[in-house]
């Protein structure tokens, strides 16, 4: 990735020390060695860090059955962290969304806790938007952000704005293909693209999909959707999209976001040509909603925090981005 990332204030300024809360409420905990990396990786930054009871339960694919993840969410709300931060996504959140303590989860980020996580994860966010209004933070994971080898700077330092409160925006560069399909002012003008005060909200593709038509997946007009997901070919990631579309749900946006789609095998006799590009170029033409690209956010190392139900800024001129809720 050449595109430059970053956050709004940089990477210099001093690390805060704060409380962070690990808990496990969908696949269970595999590579134990990411996890264990990830805590030591945090204790560095200077963090203190607290670990949930059943952070390592194992039932079935799961970290511990139905009522033992319930039980973890609900300690995390109660721990009255800076941040609660998942050990990974995988799958177990859309099974116990009836069962998600809403309440006391609103209430521990009115107090200040910040939910962070991806993947899984936006069950639990989408469905908390819904019910409560609530906003948290689309961001890493334990085990594969904080747990790798070598944990991405900006990752890092985004994690870090949050925490001293001084994460303000992103800003990324938009792929040279995005350019051809925004409208020029006039010929000799960047590109320009304002939106103010639309609701940032989205996250893992198949698990919005999932939701539609359930009470857990808000209901936004005139916001920005962003999305992401890995492991899919791209004729799947067409076709839920096509699910957002039929349902009404891109149309009522003011803007799409798309992030990382990655981990797929092409077929070449059989895609002949039909690519992620493909998807996108068609996407455009199914809807007016404008489609902006290369969002830094997914399964990818570098990633961005974004925050989720929150009103944002959205600023594109030429190729580059910047989403702004300072």
């Amino acid at each position: 990735m050449s595109n430059a990332h970053h956050c709004s204030h940089g990477c210099s300024h001093n690390h805060d020390h704060s409380h962070i809360y690990i808990y496990s409420p969908s696949s269970a905990v595999r590579d134990k060695a990411a996890f264990k990396r990830g805590v030591a990786r945090l204790k560095a930054l200077g963090h203190e860090v607290e670990i949930d009871e059943s952070a390592l339960s194992s039932h079935q694919r799961f970290a511990g059955d139905d009522a033992t993840r319930v039980a973890a969410i609900g300690r995390a709300a109660a721990s009255g962290a800076d941040v609660a931060l998942i050990s990974r996504g995988g799958y177990g959140l859309t099974r116990i969304l009836g069962q998600l303590p809403f309440k006391p989860l609103a209430k521990a980020i009115e107090r200040g806790t910040r939910f962070v996580g991806l993947s899984d994860f936006t069950a639990l966010q989408m469905a908390l938007m819904a019910k409560t209004g609530a906003s948290t933070w689309a961001g890493p994971a334990l085990g594969a952000d904080f747990g790798a080898e070598a944990p991405d700077e900006i990752m890092e330092a985004c994690f870090d704005d949050l925490l001293v409160g001084h994460g303000e925006g992103t800003g990324w560069r938009l792929p040279v293909s995005d350019l051809a399909s925004m409208k020029r002012k006039s010929a000799d003008q960047e590109p320009v693209f304002k939106l103010k005060d639309a609701t940032l909200w989205g996250g893992n593709l198949n698990v919005i999909c999932s939701l539609v038509g359930t009470p857990y997946l808000p209901t936004v007009k005139g916001g920005i959707l962003f999305l992401e997901d890995t492991n899919e070919h791209p004729y799947r990631i067409e076709r839920q999209l096509a699910q957002l579309i039929n349902a009404g749900i891109i149309g009522q946006q003011k803007a799409v976001l798309l992030g990382s789609f990655n981990n797929f095998k092409l077929v070449p006799g059989y895609d002949r040509g039909f690519k992620l590009q493909s998807v996108v170029d068609w996407l455009r033409t199914q809807s007016k909603t404008p489609v902006f690209t290369g969002l830094p956010f997914g399964h990818v190392a570098t990633k961005v925090l974004l925050p989720v139900g929150r009103k944002v800024d959205l600023m594109v001129e030429g190729r580059d981005a910047l989403i702004y809720w300072g």
